[in-house]
């Protein structure tokens, strides 16, 4: 367990990768897949509203003063990631099932993480409250963004978002955000105290979603569809696409002439992607059925990332310890 932790992999990550094998070995069925289905729903509702109470909109304004970073790092999220996310999709497209090339395309507009590319900047030395605004900024907007984006990839391709997912997508994110940004001057404070409340909620929800995900690909059948080398293809195609997303970051950083702690920020929070907002947002866009196949280039893109940043700031961690500030 301690080497585990050394390269970065922790009891959550397990788990995420027990949900997964629970759900094809022993999926949930008939009364209790409807129960999972409810829990599923109001856990996402809760985690949404518990969001809105804790994002301080007086920080996010603060943040945003650094104007050219801040916008480097927006366009990284929403421009160029997706662009590097389409060239991923049609040069692989031929070769990955339809499903799981449409996740690629998912993958690739929704938001950055919260905590861990706030973690990692800090671990690194990098400019923590401009992650903080940079991480609550694309998150914020990517509630309304991500949808619209994913809507428009599903017109371009022929198909398109149902008024139901319209609805969901209201009803069970937007709305609980909206009412936790409303209630936060009264709640605000006891959600940042306590923090364990926020991270089992949030937590809890993705391994009900990931359960219940891979549950629904299992009982249709889809998992018969997509053969073990389109698995190991997949695994090969999302390091890849994560190799070109740093070495973006890298590039985007010395080439604007970034000092070392905004780049940091530009490296872990225009790089990384957000299980937390995509499974949610997945299971209001796409069918049950093939909701598991969509959702696993995200839950490889994000294993993945959590991986490498946390070997690559606990690096720049120990260099800084030793000789100072050292650019990344």
């Amino acid at each position: 367990m301690r080497f585990l932790k050394r390269i970065g992999i922790d009891s959550y990550m397990l788990m995420l990768i027990g949900a997964v094998l629970l759900g094809v070995i022993l999926p949930a069925q008939g009364m209790a897949a409807s129960l999972l289905k409810f829990a599923t729903y109001w856990a996402v509702a809760l985690l949404f509203f518990l969001y809105g109470a804790k994002l301080d909109a007086a920080s996010v304004r603060a943040g945003m003063m650094n104007w050219r970073l801040q916008g480097l790092t927006f366009a990284a999220t929403y421009v160029i990631i997706p662009l590097i996310g389409l060239a991923v999709a049609t040069i692989f497209g031929g070769l990955l099932p339809s499903e799981v090339v449409l996740g690629v395309l998912f993958l690739a507009v929704l938001p950055s993480t919260v905590q861990s590319s706030i973690a990692f900047t800090s671990m690194a030395g990098g400019n923590v409250p401009a992650a903080i605004c940079a991480a609550s900024v694309s998150n914020l907007i990517g509630v309304a963004l991500t949808p619209a984006l994913v809507a428009l990839i599903l017109h371009q391709g022929g198909g398109g978002i149902s008024m139901d997912a319209v609805v969901k997508i209201g009803t069970q994110i937007l709305l609980p955000f909206v009412v936790g940004q409303l209630v936060r001057p009264w709640l605000g404070e006891f959600v940042k105290r306590h923090r364990v409340l926020t991270l089992t909620v949030d937590r809890g929800s993705i391994l009900l979603i990931v359960y219940s995900a891979f549950s629904a690909g299992t009982v249709s059948g889809l998992w018969n569809e997509i053969p073990p080398q389109s698995l190991i293809l997949l695994i090969a195609v999302m390091l890849t696409f994560l190799a070109a997303v740093f070495g973006v970051m890298l590039g985007a950083g010395r080439l604007f002439s970034l000092p070392y702690e905004d780049r940091v920020v530009l490296f872990f929070c225009g790089s990384t992607k957000s299980l937390a907002s995509g499974l949610p947002m997945a299971t209001a866009l796409f069918p049950a059925a093939t909701v598991g196949a969509t959702v696993l280039p995200v839950l490889v893109y994000h294993m993945s990332q959590l991986l490498v940043c946390a070997m690559i700031a606990q690096a720049s961690a120990r260099r800084r310890a030793r000789a100072g500030a050292v650019p990344v």
